[in-house]
């Protein structure tokens, strides 16, 4: 047996005489994992609503453990890329004739980059 005592102020530590899956005693300190709480982190808006709302969406990981989180940032990850992407999209081109490229050969015998007269 050891002399050593805990100094005041440390969780105490289970040991193997300790029974397991009972109850902690009143008053003692329980090392389970804690509830879902909300965070408090505060979401700013960005005025472009589908941003917004992909945002919005992250207020759903404070409801679930932690465990449950990756999905949530995995989801809002997918949804900002996918928004940042449309972002970078070419509008679609107008409709109009479609040009086609000349194949004719260039014609030596009238260079008309010289002038002529006499």
């Amino acid at each position: 047996m050891s002399d050593w005592t805990p100094e005041a102020g440390t969780p105490p530590v289970s040991t193997p005489d300790e029974p397991v899956g009972e109850e902690p005693a009143a008053g003692a300190t329980s090392f389970g994992p804690a509830e879902p709480a909300p965070l408090g982190v505060v979401r700013t808006p960005t005025g472009h609503a589908a941003v917004d709302a992909r945002l919005e969406r992250l207020a759903d990981a404070d409801h679930l453990p932690a465990d449950g989180h990756i999905e949530v940032y995995e989801d809002v990850h997918r949804g900002l890329r996918s928004e940042l992407t449309s972002l970078d999209a070419r509008p679609a081109a107008a409709p109009g004739p479609v040009p086609t490229p000349s194949h004719r050969t260039q014609d030596t015998r009238h260079d008309t980059r010289h002038d002529n007269r006499s």
